[in-house]
C-alpha cells in the first residue's frame, strides 16, 4: 500500500489505520513527484487529490495504465475528481476507519492461496 498525502498528521493516522485493517505500507509520500519516483511493489494507494497545491491526477492515470487500484481521499467530494477517474473510490475527508475500510475492500484483489 503506497500513501500519498501532503498532511503529516493524517498520513501518520492512515498509516496506523492500515495496520490495523492487516496492511503493509510500502510508503509514505508528501510530493507528487516522489510519488512518480516511488519504486513499484506496492499493490493498492491511497491518493490525497492535492498534494501541496499540485493534484494528483497525472500520478492516478499511471497508476490507472498499470492496473494498480487506487482510493482517492479529499475534502472536495467526487466533484473534484476528473471524468477520467469518476469511477474509483472517493474518501470525503475527514473521513472514518470504517469509510476507508469499505473502499479499501471494493478495490482489493483476492491473494490467490
Amino acid at each position: 500500500m503506497l500513501i500519498v498525502e501532503d498532511e503529516i498528521v493524517v498520513a501518520l493516522f492512515l498509516e496506523d489505520m492500515l495496520a490495523d485493517f492487516g496492511y503493509r505500507v510500502a510508503g509514505v509520500v508528501s510530493r507528487l513527484g516522489d510519488a512518480i519516483a516511488h519504486p513499484a511493489g506496492y499493490d493498492l494507494a491511497v491518493l490525497d487529490v492535492h498534494l501541496n497545491g499540485e493534484p494528483v491526477f497525472d500520478f492516478a492515470d499511471r497508476l490507472a495504465e498499470a492496473g494498480t487500484p487506487f482510493v482517492f481521499a479529499t475534502g472536495y467530494g467526487a466533484r473534484g475528481i476528473p471524468e477520467r477517474h469518476r469511477g474509483r473510490p472517493v474518501l470525503q475527508k475527514p473521513y472514518m476507519p470504517d469509510e476507508l475500510k469499505k473502499a479499501l475492500d471494493e478495490i482489493a484483489r483476492p491473494v490467490a492461496a
